[in-house]
């Protein structure tokens, strides 16, 4: 019996990975649950799971967890982008393991099975590609929050959804993937596969690709992080690869799609860049999801932001917030006067 604390547990991954503990009850117990804002759903979550603990989680959750020695299952990639440096080591200090939930590095956990760095010539992360996948820069200018929404493939929050149609998420990933599994930004490379149903892959050394392929449900990726290293059977039907038909793979469009560019470049710079991306991102996401700003602002500011800040060392939680506090104040300048502009 695995004992499971879901810090989160009222997202949408929260709720896939209490649908795992569901269906493996005689393997799985839930211990712990701790929620950011929804304390009705977590009150519920509490009367039927009877957790040991339950909490409205704050900053430190995941930190905490790792001085205590705890096996951690991550699924928020902000982390890493944020603090992976000071979250990686900590891990390393602590003997933890670190094993990713998001459903392209997983699949490159998967692909590593038993290889060494020294065997790794490329991690190709895979990208659906967004509701907007194929048009041009022009074509984007009017595109609306509700356009954004709808999602090709993958049924997520908000802001996660936004993040896809701007191939921010993706860039992120790049970001987490460097934490991850230590691969430098030119050993790490995006293709748009539209059909979402080879996860990522992994180029070695010698030429060869080892892909890991599936149903595009996030049950698969989190019963993996919890049966790590076995495998479990599970309720999830096995990819048909005759209904799967034809795989496609597609450069991203980065003129189109500018937030990818400015990930590589935030990852390049390392130290404090990578909070200013992720924070001035989130209030740019803010704004274009009520209506304040458009679509393609999105990057512009995000990009100003960047371009205002000198990148300094972050080697403790308090310089990350403070340096996160800072983007957001200066994120919120430029998107007012995008506002004001488009009046």
């Amino acid at each position: 019996m695995k004992r499971i604390a879901i810090l989160g547990s009222t997202g949408s991954i929260g709720r896939s990975a209490l649908a795992v503990v569901d269906a493996h009850p005689d393997r799985l117990q839930v211990v712990g649950l701790a929620a950011g804002e929804n304390a009705e759903r977590l009150a519920d979550q509490v009367v039927r799971y009877r957790p040991r603990i339950a909490a409205m989680s704050t900053g430190e959750a995941v930190v905490a967890a790792i001085k205590h020695h705890k096996t951690i299952a991550l699924a928020n990639k902000e982390i890493l982008v944020m603090a992976g440096g000071i979250v990686t080591e900590a891990a390393r200090r602590s003997g933890v393991t670190i094993l990713p939930v998001d459903s392209e590095h997983n699949a490159i956990h998967q692909c590593l099975h038993g290889r060494t760095v020294g065997e790794i010539r490329k991690l190709i992360l895979t990208a659906s590609g967004g509701p907007f996948r194929g048009r041009s820069a022009s074509d984007l200018t009017g595109v609306s929050a509700q356009d954004a929404l709808r999602h090709p493939t993958w049924r997520m929050g908000r802001k996660i959804t936004i993040d896809s149609a701007t191939l921010m998420n993706k860039g992120l990933e790049v970001i987490e993937a460097h934490w991850l599994f230590g691969a430098r930004g030119d050993q790490i490379e995006v293709l748009i596969h539209p059909q979402s149903v080879v996860h990522s892959m992994v180029e070695l050394t010698d030429g060869s690709i080892i892909a890991q392929l599936g149903v595009t449900d996030m049950r698969l990726p989190i019963q993996y992080a919890f049966s790590y290293p076995e495998r479990w059977g599970g309720p999830l039907p096995a990819l048909d690869l005759i209904q799967a038909r034809r795989l496609e793979f597609h450069e991203p469009d980065v003129e189109a799609f500018p937030c990818l560019g400015l990930a590589y470049r935030a990852l390049e710079a390392e130290r404090s860049l990578p909070v200013v991306l992720n924070a001035a991102n989130e209030i740019a996401v803010e704004r274009f999801l009520v209506g304040l700003v458009g679509f393609t602002a999105i990057p512009r500011i995000v990009e100003d932001t960047m371009r205002a800040h000198r990148p300094a060392p972050v080697a403790t939680l308090a310089e990350v917030r403070s340096v996160d506090r800072w983007a957001r104040e200066q994120a919120n300048e430029y998107a007012h006067r995008v506002e004001l502009e488009s009046l």
